[in-house]
């Protein structure tokens, strides 16, 4: 396996400290617009196994350059989401299997966003999934940790759990706090603004998907390992459109907490504007204040030091028992910061995220997981990832999931 890596912020460089420990690949190239990053973490893994290069994610021709140039056998898409369609492009042009943990961007419905979906996230993706199953090659979509993960826990509560499952509701929260900040976002703000101000969706079975307002539906949910209650609320994640597709759940929800200040500063830079991708002229400079904002916080994968607590995804399955008889229970993974430093140099966040698609890539090598065509994490058998992810090393990822009845 010859593995390309696009894009070496947070996500990308936990991933490749991640998979440089393992044995199932035998090149592993690092790229990014700024060549210098990449060259930055080859230079600090050491690894003989890797090289670094430069990429530009915006052109689909530029990203199967890349893939031609160095044999890549497997790509996985570590930038931000509204370069997915380049590179997912890229890849199928040059003959190349596809990973992301994000899926091509939704577009809202324009008479009435709140209650009706426009363009869904990962719409354009599946509409090309005809021509990647025809040409046999596979194209996994959404297996970073949320989606993925959770994604991987929804197929494994249907075949091992549950006889029927009434809600597939992913529940996500933290209580990492970021010393010396008033305001430092763990994860990509770009990313985040997204997903947040876009209408939530939700998929019943008999309606179909819907969409509501933003930040709807307020619950305090109550996490493990001693995160304890935090308010959630609903945000557009790609859950929502992939586990209806191979599961039989007759609901499927996700929300995040975010806690009242998050969803106070995310108020006011959509009142301000500031959440637009759209260009504005600033003293005859073309901007866009998304950017800008981006542009102004701290890179989340520099904070690991100042961060201190855990952050836990999951996904609270209700239905019925193997048995026949009710039954509710949470499935999770946590991520304590001060491990991931001690352990990986990354923060817990980016590197909860990067386990995920490391490990579905070494399903890959080895033939456990296979497949043609636009598929999701839910296509694919949940064992064998929840053994390798929780198994001590050398043998597995030394990372434990857990399970709660409620």
């Amino acid at each position: 396996m010859r593995i390309l890596i696009v894009g070496a912020g947070g996500v990308g460089s936990a991933a490749a400290r991640i998979a440089v420990r393992r044995s199932f690949f035998d090149l592993l190239v690092v790229a990014d617009y700024d060549p210098d990053r990449p060259q930055r973490l080859v230079d600090e893994l050491g690894d003989p196994r890797l090289l670094a290069t430069r990429i530009d994610a915006s052109s689909a021709e530029g990203v199967a350059a890349v893939v031609r140039e160095h044999g890549i056998t497997h790509v996985l898409n570590a930038v931000d989401p509204r370069f997915v369609m380049p590179v997912f492009n890229g890849c199928f042009d040059a003959g190349a299997t596809y990973l992301d943990m994000a899926m091509s961007l939704s577009v809202r419905h324009p008479e009435d966003p709140y209650e009706k979906t426009g363009v869904m996230l990962g719409d354009e993706q599946f509409e090309a999934a005809a021509r990647w199953s025809e040409a046999g090659r596979l194209a996994l979509v959404g297996i970073g940790v949320e989606p993925g993960l959770s994604d991987v826990f929804a197929r494994y509560a249907e075949d091992e759990l549950f006889s029927s499952i009434d809600e597939l509701g992913v529940r996500d929260g933290a209580n990492i706090t970021v010393e010396g900040y008033e305001f430092a976002p763990s994860f990509s703000i770009w990313t985040t603004i997204e997903e947040c101000l876009n209408p939530p969706v939700i998929f019943e079975r008999d309606r179909g998907w819907y969409t509501t307002e933003p930040f709807s539906e307020p619950e305090v949910f109550h996490f493990p390992e001693g995160i304890g209650p935090v308010e959630c609320v609903n945000v557009e994640h790609e859950e929502v459109i992939l586990m209806p597709r191979w599961t039989g759940a007759r609901r499927v929800t996700f929300k995040y907490g975010l806690g009242e200040e998050f969803i106070g500063v995310l108020r006011t830079l959509h009142k301000l504007g500031l959440d637009s991708t759209e260009q504005v002229s600033v003293k005859g400079v073309s901007v866009a204040p998304r950017d800008v904002v981006a542009a102004v916080l701290p890179d989340p994968a520099t904070l690991g030091d100042r961060m201190k607590g855990k952050t836990c995804a999951g996904l609270l399955v209700t239905g019925r028992g193997k048995d026949g008889t009710p039954r509710s229970v949470y499935l999770y993974h946590v991520v304590d910061n001060e491990w991931s430093m001690a352990q990986y140099n990354s923060q817990a966040v980016v590197w909860q995220t990067a386990v995920n698609p490391v490990i579905a890539l070494e399903l890959l090598a080895s033939g456990t997981w296979r497949g043609s065509g636009v598929l999701g994490p839910e296509a694919f058998d949940a064992r064998p990832f929840l053994d390798l992810l929780a198994a001590e090393a050398p043998h597995g990822y030394g990372s434990p999931w857990g399970m709660e009845e409620r």
